[in-house]
Formats: C-alpha cells, sequence, structure tokens
C-alpha cells in the first residue's frame, strides 16, 4: 500500500502514480483519440457537415454514469475497508493471544512459551500466502521438522495452524498448566483465527457480479465513443484532447475500483499484509520474551 501524506497537494497531483495509471490505459487512450480524430475529420473536413448539436443527451448520461461509478467505488473501497478491519483485529487477537499465554504459563514451561511465541506469527504469515494463492512458507519459523511437513503437505495452512495451536492447548490442559477456565479463553482466541480467515476468503471468492462489471465497462466505453457527437460542432479538432480527457478520468476511477476490490494481492493499492504480519511477529516476541 502507498505511504503518503494526504496534506501535500503538490506531490500528489504530479505522483508517479498518475504516470502508472497513464501507461496502463495508453492503448485505449490512443484508441479513443484515434477514433475521435477520425471522426472529427470525416464529418468536418471531408463532408464539411456542420451541425448545432447539444450536449444534453451525454449530460443525462454522465449523471447516470456517475451515479454507477459512485455505486462501483463505494462497494470496492467496503470490501479494502472490511479487509483492513479484519486483519486489525488479527493483530489484536494475536497480541491478545501472546498476552494470556504470558499470564497463564509459568515460565518453568519454556517449551511452550518458545511454541506459541513462534506459531502465532505463523497465522499472519500463512493467512497472507494463502490469500495471495502462494506456497511461500520460508517467511514462517516453523518449530521442526515434522511440524513443517504438516504445513507444507497441508491444503490449508491457516487451518493447520489453527489445528497446531489447538493441539499445542490442549497439551498444555492435560499437564495442569491450564486450567478449565483458562482453556475456555484460549479456545475463544484460536476460535477467533478461523473466523477472521473465514471472512477474508469470503472477500476474496466473491467478486463484484460479472454482469455488473461487465455493464459498467460497456456503458463506459459507448458513452466515451459517442462523446465527440456532442463537441466537435464547438470545439473542432480540440474534440480530441477533450476527449481522451474525459475518457482518462472516468476510466480511473474503473481502474482504481477493479484494483482494490481484492485488498489482499499484490497491487500497490492493496493492504500491506507483509507489514502486518511482521508487526505480529514484533509483538508476540516482544510479549512473550518478557
Amino acid at each position: 500500500m502507498i505511504q503518503y501524506n494526504p496534506k501535500t497537494w503538490f506531490s500528489l497531483i504530479f505522483d508517479v502514480y498518475s504516470r502508472y495509471v497513464i501507461k496502463l490505459l495508453f492503448p485505449l487512450l490512443l484508441f479513443v483519440g484515434v477514433f475521435s480524430l477520425g471522426l472529427c475529420f470525416l464529418v468536418l473536413t471531408v463532408f464539411d457537415y456542420h451541425f448545432a448539436g447539444t450536449i444534453a443527451f451525454h449530460s443525462i448520461l454522465g449523471v447516470i454514469l456517475g451515479l454507477f461509478l459512485v455505486l462501483r467505488t463505494n462497494t470496492a473501497y467496503d470490501r479494502w475497508w472490511e479487509g483492513r478491519k479484519l486483519w486489525g483485529q488479527l493483530v489484536n487477537d494475536s497480541r491478545q493471544m501472546a498476552i494470556k499465554i504470558h499470564a497463564f504459563l509459568p515460565k518453568e514451561a519454556e517449551e511452550h512459551r518458545e511454541f506459541f511465541r513462534r506459531m502465532i506469527p505463523n497465522e499472519a504469515f500463512s493467512m497472507k500466502e494463502h490469500l495471495r494463492d502462494s506456497i511461500l512458507v520460508g517467511e514462517m519459523d516453523l518449530i521442526d521438522e515434522p511440524i513443517k511437513q504438516r504445513v507444507i503437505k497441508s491444503k490449508h495452512r491457516p487451518n493447520m495452524i489453527n489445528k497446531l495451536l489447538m493441539e499445542r492447548v490442549m497439551q498444555c490442559h492435560r499437564e495442569g498448566l491450564v486450567n478449565d477456565q483458562q482453556l475456555f479463553i484460549l479456545d475463544k482466541e484460536v476460535k477467533g483465527f478461523t473466523d477472521i480467515i473465514g471472512a477474508c476468503e469470503r472477500i476474496k471468492s466473491t467478486p463484484i457480479p460479472y454482469s455488473y462489471s461487465m455493464f459498467i465497462k460497456k456503458f463506459l466505453f459507448i458513452y466515451s465513443l459517442t462523446l465527440p457527437v456532442s463537441f466537435m460542432w464547438e470545439l473542432h479538432y480540440w474534440t480530441v484532447p477533450v476527449v481522451m480527457l474525459a475518457f482518462y478520468f472516468l476510466v480511473s476511477v474503473e481502474l482504481i475500483a477493479e484494483e482494490i476490490e481484492d485488498p489482499f494481492g499484490n497491487d500497490i493499492n492493496d493492504l500491506p499484509l507483509n507489514d502486518l504480519a511482521l508487526k505480529i511477529k514484533r509483538n508476540v516476541s516482544e510479549i512473550l520474551h518478557t
């Protein structure tokens, strides 16, 4: 995710992200520009046809298109923000579980404390890679080879990490290190991890409906291609840059919505999952080391 100062207007106006969007949209911008230029040339130069055009029709369509884009952007941002809240909850739940493990387990239970210190952050790393459809395990601090093999062979690694955490909690209970009430508390913490990954999977596996996304793109394209008809009579060949500029702003909004509707990827506006996972690792290590 891009870190920035919202008060620096000048740097935001000329930010490199704008150039990234222009580069991405350049083929479409070029097509719209060439189409507008060709239409103006045929109508104004070849046929020398002049007509007192009106922008009323496109003004009405523009209002409808604006409403669609607002709804589209709000829907995408809601998904992005819900993902951020879920990962904020993961940070807090990881801290809470580490604090409770530190309070419940005696200092003599060094093996168990070390297990939780190393395995709780693995929950975040496994979620991050699972949501990105990746198989990377090098970031995880796995205890030994048997545990490593269990994690590698599992098809759903966050579930396996939860399973390992719950197995160790039950082992501590059997050894008398955790009483019944403490077991109930820790069970809720592990369940919270499962709830978070389930909610993240719901966001990832339920994209914007195809028909809605398709209609928006068709509406944008048809609106932009017919826009020269409203302007060429008054602006003549200046219609070309005006239409290209309008197309740039309209399609950029749709492009941003596409980027943030899946907030767990590697796009530059996606959530900083790497940083959040590392924060969890630092926090848990600090809690269980003191």
